[in-house]
This record gives structure tokens, sequence and C-alpha cells, in this order.
């Protein structure tokens, strides 16, 4: 059963990021809504409003189909509009930053709410459009609910103007990267939270059994109380053995295990790894790295060539590099002050790698970029980090990128530079440092 609950908890987070998910929920609400009128019609509220306030009620058949008839043809036109508009942002986007941020701009929940508005407005006014019957006499005429259908597609209207304000400003490159920083920073803030302050010994596991992955796909996260609960139940230790965010094969190891387990168990451990065919920030503070990344090569790329974009993305990879020395590189959960799972993460030596391998090989050229960077380097040797060796991956990676930059720059002007900053590091290349 907690097998099933967790598949069915997964499957719903997954679905909850596609673009139809909101929309399709509130058009469901749209319908039943009016059939809600419909059937209040039926118990007479139209003749109520007619017979105590009459202004608010049409009394005219033809009228009310013709109302209904511009509501629902613009409605069709304002709704193709609007879902044309959010797949120009989204190629858009893809284009000019990169395809890596596509999923939290199609999980904006605003734009998704406007567009569900459109589509339950239609079909309400589309339902209600069809209850009028030719032959209706006053009485019957559902002019109550004709006068809802205006208020609704006032509404639209209103809602269209905040759309169009809405992705507008979704577009603009700094507040693509402001909503990938707050999302990162959440996450590592709470990872940071609920790390151990104090320095926890795990047993070896060398002799451990071993489980592989029964299915293939981006491992999103991991239910981790529910892991927790399975070993502490049956009295063994776990160490996972993949990090988040990475691509799973079917058949690849994926869990140790302190004890061997029966088949039951080790499936209902196994079914606490969740995965899915796409990566989320709020899950895995990584993929805000890889981003914004990403966002800085494709600037500096000679088809896009905006190094103001790559300046502004540094500024962002500095304040949560910052915040990432503020966290152990190994996750250990106890219970009871007792170590009992593992979990594998990129370390920070490896993150800050991975971030400054793409940088350097299409900003070496460049010596604003090369100065955002030092910068960079400068602001993080003074920043508190939990491990002494965090410095001196930092370290390391200035040295790198020095050299890279120094046999890049063909003018002695930006090389004098550089050394200069490289002064304040006390790193001499030409003594091979």
């Amino acid at each position: 059963m907690k097998i099933i609950l967790r598949k069915l908890k997964t499957f719903f987070t997954n679905i909850e990021n596609q673009i139809a998910f909101y929309p399709s929920i509130i058009a469901v609400l749209g319908v039943l809504f009016a059939f809600i009128m419909i059937y209040l019609e039926n118990l007479g509220a139209s003749k109520y409003f007619r017979n105590n306030i009459p202004l608010l009620v049409l009394d005219n058949a033809d009228t009310a189909r013709a109302l209904l008839g511009v509501f629902i043809g613009g409605l069709i036109s304002l709704m193709v509009f609007s879902f044309s508009m959010v797949m120009v942002l989204l190629n858009q986007a893809s284009n000019s930053f990169s395809p890596r941020i596509l999923p939290g701009l199609i999980s904006n929940r605003r734009h998704q709410l406007v567009l569900g508005l459109y589509i339950a407005t239609l079909l309400y006014c589309i339902f209600i459009l069809v209850s009028i019957e030719p032959t209706a006499d006053k009485d019957k005429i559902p002019g109550f609910s004709v006068l809802i259908s205006i208020f609704l597609t006032v509404f639209c209207l209103a809602a269209f103007v905040y759309f169009i304000h809405s992705i507008s400003q979704s577009i603009q490159i700094n507040n693509i990267l402001e909503n990938i920083y707050d999302s990162s920073k959440s996450r590592l803030n709470k990872l940071i939270d609920t790390q151990n302050g104090n320095p926890v010994v795990f047993p070896e596991t060398e002799q451990w059994k071993k489980y592989n992955s029964d299915r293939s796909g981006y491992l999103q996260t991991i239910a981790m109380d529910a892991l927790i609960e399975i070993a502490s139940e049956h009295k063994t230790k776990f160490k996972i053995l993949v990090a988040k965010g990475n691509f799973i094969l079917d058949g690849v190891p994926l869990l140790l295990s302190e004890k061997e387990l029966d088949e039951k168990v080790a499936k209902e451990a196994l079914s606490t790894f969740i995965f899915a065919k796409g990566e989320l920030i709020h899950n895995n503070y990584v993929l805000a790295f890889k981003q914004i990344t990403e966002i800085t090569v494709k600037a500096m790329s000679p088809g896009i060539n905006d190094p103001g974009t790559a300046l502004n993305a540094i500024d962002y990879l500095t304040e949560l590099l910052a915040l990432r020395m503020l966290k152990k590189d190994t996750n250990i959960y106890t219970k009871d002050d007792t170590p009992i799972v593992y979990e594998t993460s990129i370390s920070f030596k490896e993150l800050l790698y991975n971030v400054m391998a793409s940088i350097r090989l299409y900003c070496k050229h460049d010596i604003i970029i090369i100065q955002k960077l030092m910068v960079m380097f400068k602001y993080l040797q003074y920043q508190h980090c939990v491990d002494k060796s965090y410095k001196e991956s930092i370290v390391h990676e200035i040295k790198t990128l020095a050299r890279e930059a120094s046999s890049s720059l063909s003018n002695q002007s930006d090389k004098d530079v550089l050394h200069n900053y490289l002064k304040d590091f006390d790193i001499n290349l030409g003594n091979g440092s």
C-alpha cells in the first residue's frame, strides 16, 4: 500500500509541472459551475432576480444567445493568442538562453491559472448557450447565468492584461536568473538548516549488499523519511550510491544495505527513489548551477555575443557558490544519534570544476569576464566555509583559469591586468605555481 501511495505521489508531482495540469482542473471546475447554474436556473434563480432586481437579468433569448456567441468567439481568439505567446516565449528562451530553463517557465503557476480561466469561462458560456431553449418563455431564459458570463468575460480581459505584463517580464534574463537563484537558494538553505552540526562517522560499506535500479530516469528526489523508516524497522543501514539529478539506467547499482533484504523489503526501499524525465530546481539545487552556467556560456557564444548577460549570471553564481560553501559535501541522516542513511552528493570541488570548465572554454579570451571571475574568487576566498578543502579548490580553479587566460590573451595590457589580480592571491604563473 505504501508503494502504491508513493507512486501516486510521484505521478502527481510529475504532472503538476505540466503546462496543461492546472488549466485542465480549472476547466473541469468551469463545467461543474455551468451545471450548477443550470440547476439553479431550473429552480427559478433568474425568475427570482427578475422579480426583485430586474436590471440584473436579461429577458430576451436572442440577446442572450448573441452575447454568449460573441463571448465564445472572443475567448477562443484570446486563448489562441495567449497560447501562441507562451510558445513564442518558450522558443525565444530556448534559443537565447538555455533549453534547461523551459521546465521552470512551463510550470509558471500564474500563466497556467490565466489559461485555465480562459478555458473555464469558454466552456461555461458554451453550456449556458446550449441550455437556452429555442421556444423558451421569459421565465425560462437563464438571464442570471448570462450576467455571470459577462462578469467572467470582463475578468478574463483583466487577466489577459495581466498575462501580457507577466509574460513580458518572464522573458527578461534578469527575472529568469532571479527565479533560478531564489529556487536554488531556498533549497540550499533548507539543506543547510537540516545538516548535522557535529561530525558523523559512517561505517565501511565494502561488504554490504548491493541493489540495482529497477527503472531508468532522472533521480529527482528520495523519500528520505520512508527510507529511514525502512532502515530502522529492519535494523539496517543504507548508502545511496548516486547523486540526485543524475540519469540512472535500469540495472545500475543504486543502493547498498548493511543487511541482506528480502525481495519485498528491497522493492519497498527502491520505491523511495523518485524518478522523472526532467529536472526541477526545488528538488536539486545543482540544476541551478547548470542552468546559470549554460546561460553564461550561451551569452558568450559567437551567435549570441552578450557579455552583459554573462556578467549578470556570474553575479548569481557568486552568491550561490558562497551559500554552497556553508553546506557539507556529505549527507548523513541519523535516527537517535545513530547514522542510518548515507546520501551521495556532488562535492563542492566537483561542482566548482563543472561550472568553471564550461565557462573557461568560452570566456578565457575576454578580459572583462576574466576580471569578473577573479572578483568572484576573491569574494569566495573571504567567505566562511565548513571545510578547508573548499578554499583549496578555489585556489586550484584560479590557477587553472589564469593559465588558460594567459595563453589566450594576445594583448599585453590584458595580461598585465590578469597578473595584477593574481598578486592578490599570491599566485605567480611565471614560477609554475
